[in-house]
């Protein structure tokens, strides 16, 4: 029988964590989950490619050991000093006179604009995300899709990384014997996992503390709004109590 599979991996700066699901008939008929801990990353930066490399080899090794399944692809997080956040405009116009109807096709090209006038050669856009739409004199407009216009603009928020700690990640991977399939900020994979749909409504603050690293991302109404990634995580709080407390980690 033909199966798939969802295999994510996500790498922090104290342990690398493996989930495995796997899917028939679009159902989920096992899970697999898996850790170790590791030293090769710091702040989000790989500081040891060989050691990230055997660590992730080691509990791949095991899923599929546990599951009987050949993995080949993984989802893979990013985080860390490394990301980069910025805004990107750009309009279009729709009609030489008068206005046409905004199609799909009207705010991909727009969307698009954005992205490439954002884009440098030093970075890597891991996500777009449109905050609003601006027809004629009306702004902040979530859904332009089926609205008339003159023309159209969009505000655009860029999720970046530097392009050598993502160059860094996939030459780790690949040296462990898989690919890259999808690529995602941690707290954007995060908030997907634990906001329900009430958080869509009002402010929503998502603070996701690791072992060197903090991330706070803030929503407003369903929309990422700003993104800080404080230099300071569990690890730090843990030796701050133990010095202050004169107490054994």
């Amino acid at each position: 029988m033909l199966s798939n599979y969802i295999c994510a991996l996500d790498i922090g700066s104290s342990k690398v964590t493996a989930a495995l699901a796997e899917i028939r008939k679009k159902k989920l008929v096992n899970f697999f989950l898996d850790s170790v801990p590791i030293k090769s990353v710091k702040e989000g930066v790989i500081v040891d490619s060989a050691g990230l490399t055997s660590s992730i080899t080691k509990i791949l090794k095991g899923l599929k050991n546990k599951s009987g399944i050949n993995i080949k692809f993984l989802s893979v997080n990013i985080s860390g000093q490394d990301i980069i956040t910025k805004h990107s405009s750009a309009i279009i116009p729709l009609a030489e006179r008068g206005n046409k109807v905004i199609t799909l096709s009207d705010m991909h090209l727009v969307n698009e604009q954005a992205r490439i006038l954002g884009s440098s050669l030093e970075d890597e856009i891991i996500h777009m995300i449109p905050l609003g739409y601006t027809i004629d004199s009306k702004s902040n407009i979530v859904n332009p899709l089926g609205l008339y216009s003159h023309k159209l603009e969009v505000d655009l928020y860029l999720l970046c990384a530097k392009l050598s700690s993502v160059q860094s990640l996939i030459r780790v991977i690949n040296q462990s014997g898989y690919e890259i399939k999808d690529l995602s900020f941690s707290g954007i994979a995060t908030s997907k996992a634990v906001f329900n749909p009430q958080f869509r409504e009002g402010v929503s603050i998502l603070c996701d503390l690791g072992s060197d690293t903090t991330e706070i991302l803030i929503f407003r109404d369903g929309l990422l709004k700003d993104i800080e990634i404080l230099r300071l995580g569990g690890g730090d709080l843990t030796k701050g109590l133990s010095d202050a407390l004169r107490i054994p980690e």
